[in-house]
């Protein structure tokens, strides 16, 4: 009798929807957006113009403290294809402009990289922080020895980061069905919600709009337990291929 709300979503029509587009949506942030911010941070490492890395690091790092309500406008207002920006640069241009935020296919496009964007630089301050430690007689010495920079890179650089990617990328994937409920609920409309239906989205529908209280906290925990599950199964994968875990 206490599973019923668990049984009633496992057979509902939004079970596989859901869970698709929130793997979906979650996988193509960690492979796209996990590798950005070392690679940013490794080049930001080095750059030896003092006044040009801080203002590349502030350019990097502002769009962070945009508001996820003003980024989701910004991005509704640019994509509008009767007078957003582009819709205005490609008239110029003589071509047309298509509707994107009504395309179920693009919408995973938009939500992935307008993150990027936004957490970018932000997300590249830890790996800013790591590098810090490294002692600068290691640099000197890759010098004298003839290192490039690539070699620096490879060789000293990759490796005194490699056990922070290693934890974050832990923490990330233990969160695999937590997608961010504001930001896809303010970017979803009735001609992309095959793709913008995610876990968060409906528990918030079945919960406060529907008042199912009980189903939605099943979906709820369902969620928490299969992230738990995750985090422990790569975090056993983790120790017992690099030797760095969370516990």
């Amino acid at each position: 009798m206490g599973f019923k709300n668990f049984i009633q979503y496992f057979n509902s029509y939004q079970f596989g929807v859901t869970i698709k587009n929130t793997l979906i949506l979650s996988i193509y942030s960690i492979v796209v957006g996990f590798p950005l911010p070392i690679l940013l941070a490794l080049m930001c490492n080095q750059m030896r113009n003092k006044l040009l890395k801080n203002v590349f690091q502030v350019i990097t790092y502002l769009p962070h403290f945009i508001s996820t309500m003003v980024m989701c406008g910004l991005i509704i207002i640019f994509l509008s294809p009767s007078s957003g920006l582009f819709a205005n640069l490609a008239r110029l241009l003589g071509m047309s402009f298509p509707n994107i935020m009504a395309d179920s296919a693009a919408f995973k496009h938009v939500y992935v990289w307008s993150d990027i964007w936004q957490h970018l630089g932000w997300d590249s301050i830890i790996y800013l922080a790591a590098l810090s430690s490294v002692d600068v007689e290691y640099y000197e010495a890759s010098t004298i020895d003839g290192a490039s920079t690539l070699q620096k890179i490879r060789y000293i650089d990759i490796p005194m980061i490699l056990p922070t990617a290693m934890i974050l990328l832990i923490l990330r994937a233990g969160g695999i069905l937590e997608i961010g409920f504001e930001k896809v609920y303010l970017l979803q409309n009735i001609q992309n919600i095959m793709s913008s239906e995610i876990i968060s989205t409906y528990v918030y529908k079945i919960g406060l709009q529907n008042m199912q209280y009980s189903l939605s906290t099943a979906i709820g925990l369902f969620n928490t337990v299969v992230n738990v599950i995750v985090l422990l199964m790569v975090n056993f994968v983790a120790k017992k291929t690099t030797d760095i875990s969370l516990f």
